[in-house]
């Protein structure tokens, strides 16, 4: 299927800049993760050895965003040989200063004339990102929470009250470490064969209850099994749904599936796991990390935060 992709902007010189900055303090600090600048104190307004102070503005901004990117990535590479990595994941450029516009993508539409959230798999962007997402709340992995921070990976939890409601604290905790929290309704039931009053409940119920538990009214919703009509794009919308994310591959422990024909990645693409262990996989959540980074790296890509360009 042709992805749709609207209103893509011309890089200005400093967007370039900034990504090349990027690029090259993401690289250098694998190589070099114990390098950093002497301060400026006592030795006056030039520093030690007559050097020049750094001037505000741009320069002196893209200057102390680089910096931050090689202390992440510094800290990144000592995560990831913690964790079994076979590679640093790479850095993500920052966020834009306008979120891209985002329409249904091309077969996927339910009703023509109707303005409802719209459903896609891919993020319209030029950069080489991907978004990580992980559905439903049954496996509850403490090694998933410290491994995810260490590694500074963003992904966006998709939940659903049959599964979570044994322990809500642990979603409560991923929250807290940055990870948005959404709709992926109460009890995970194939939506289209519901009535419209069932997909409220499903829905707008979760929303209510997912507000109530963790303080923030969720803006996105997946439907169960990606199946979904007009009467469920109706509802999610009339209790606040902006946008549903579908996805355009999926993860397991041992190996990718695809949506697109190339079985491969796209910019922008977003990528489907769920919360599951050794009961029901081959492997436990951190060995579908290893995975998914693995394939994402390999790639050449860097995986953003949905909620940046959502």
């Amino acid at each position: 299927m042709q992805l749709v992709r609207q209103n893509e902007k011309k890089w200005t010189p400093r967007c370039r800049a900034v990504l090349t900055v990027l690029l090259v303090a993401a690289l250098g600090s694998a190589c070099a993760a114990q390098s950093s600048a002497p301060p400026v104190g006592a030795h006056g307004a030039h520093g030690p050895a007559g050097k020049a102070k750094p001037k505000p503005g741009p320069a002196g901004s893209l200057s102390a965003y680089a910096e931050k990117v090689k202390r992440t990535q510094a800290q990144r590479a000592a995560a990831a040989a913690k964790w079994g990595l076979t590679r640093t994941p790479l850095a993500a450029p920052p966020p834009p200063a306008a979120k891209p516009e985002i329409t249904t993508r091309k077969g996927f539409e339910v009703e023509d004339g109707e303005s409802l959230p719209p459903v896609f798999t891919t993020v319209p962007v030029k950069e080489r990102i991907v978004f990580l997402t992980i559905d439903d709340g049954a496996e509850k992995d403490p090694d998933l929470l410290q491994m995810m921070s260490e590694l500074q990976i963003p992904y966006s939890a998709f939940l659903s009250d049959y599964v979570i409601s044994d322990n809500y604290g642990y979603f409560k905790k991923m929250q807290d470490r940055g990870v948005s929290l959404h709709n992926h309704t109460l009890n995970h039931r194939y939506l289209p064969g519901l009535s419209y009053s069932e997909q409220e409940r499903e829905i707008c119920d979760q929303q209510t209850k997912l507000e109530e538990r963790y303080g923030k009214r969720p803006r996105l919703f997946r439907p169960p099994y990606g199946n979904y009509n007009g009467d469920t794009l109706r509802v999610a919308q009339s209790c606040g749904v902006t946008a549903v994310p579908l996805w355009a591959a999926e993860a397991f422990p041992d190996h990718m599936e695809w949506r697109e024909a190339d079985q491969d990645l796209h910019p922008g693409d977003i990528i489907l796991t769920h919360f599951r262990g050794r009961a029901e996989w081959e492997g436990s959540m951190p060995d579908m990390i290893r995975r998914v980074m693995q394939t994402v790296t390999d790639k050449g890509y860097a995986v953003a935060k949905l909620e940046d360009y959502v």
